[in-house]
């Protein structure tokens, strides 16, 4: 029997179930070669595989090229980020602007998302102002009073996307809203303000053009050890269009004089606060860099 194509939706204790183009579901294995070759098959890949017979499991057999992939969480061919910030907790822009750099570096398109809109209407507008140089769209909605979710769906058609942020701001909420699929959510920590995590596996769900990941772990990303500090500055499209005006060629945009990034985060051409945290995030990679041989 040919082998058939298909996208693996879960995994679970060495049991991966995939969906075939016709939307029938199978329960596989994954044969040796893939241990052998150091190959972990992931929530979103795209498999040959060979059906079971009765009430036997049948057998992953190749795993096909992947646009994407994250390590943490484990998944590949996310072709959108769907970055969701709320008013509560209080929106980790460090984590956000991460989070971009990330979807950039994988070539994955970001959107940002501001949920629990209702409660505070003015973060998608500061949130707009923010961001307007940094080429990622903004939407803001509501699980709550359904505002805005159509634009998530139009904004989700033909993508394999994920909801990626910190904890407690609605991810899975969202989701629920989105596709009608009831997900385990949690609630904000009174005492400290902050979301509790509980989403514990990586889904993949399927709805009206759409595609979504239910996964966590995103709120713990840390960008690659390998990458050379001078890199980061390329994942920030408001710089590009401003750096060639720095006196040094090669300016990591941080403490250098005639530096036109800081230039223009003073007349206003680019957000400050942003700068201040790509400088953060500068500061962090170049502390891992000089450890890479330890």
């Amino acid at each position: 029997m040919m082998p058939q194509a298909g996208q693996i939706i879960q995994g679970r204790g060495g049991l991966y179930t995939v969906r075939d183009e016709q939307g029938q579901e199978y329960v596989l294995r994954a044969k040796n070669k893939f241990r052998r070759a150091g190959l972990t098959p992931l929530v979103g890949d795209r498999v040959m595989f060979s059906p079971g017979h009765l009430e036997e499991h049948g057998w992953l057999e190749d795993i096909l090229p992947r646009t994407s992939q994250s390590v943490r969480p484990p998944v590949a061919n996310i072709t959108q980020m769907m970055i969701t910030l709320a008013p509560e907790p209080m929106p980790d822009l460090l984590l956000a602007d991460k989070l971009l750099v990330f979807a950039r570096m994988q070539g994955i398109k970001p959107l940002l998302v501001v949920n629990k809109a209702d409660l505070d209407p003015g973060l998608h507008q500061d949130l707009i102002k923010a961001y307007q140089q940094a080429q990622v769209d903004v939407i803001a909605a509501s699980s709550v009073t359904a505002d805005g979710l159509e634009a998530l769906r139009k904004a989700m058609a033909g993508h394999l996307n994920c909801f990626a942020g910190q904890s407690g701001v609605g991810k899975s909420t969202l989701i629920t809203a989105l596709t009608g699929v009831a997900l385990e959510t949690g609630e904000v920590s009174l005492k400290i303000r902050r979301g509790k995590q509980t989403t514990r596996h990586v889904s993949l769900l399927e709805q009206d053009g759409f595609q979504v990941l239910d996964t966590p772990g995103f709120s713990l990303l840390d960008l690659p050890e390998d990458m050379e500090p001078e890199h980061l500055r390329d994942y920030y499209p408001e710089f590009v269009s401003l750096q060639a005006g720095c006196r040094f060629e090669v300016c990591l945009h941080d403490k250098e004089p005639g530096c036109a990034i800081q230039e223009g985060a003073f007349n206003g051409r680019l957000d400050p606060n942003r700068l201040a945290r790509y400088r953060v995030l500068l500061g962090l990679q170049k502390e891992k860099w000089s450890k890479r041989y330890a």
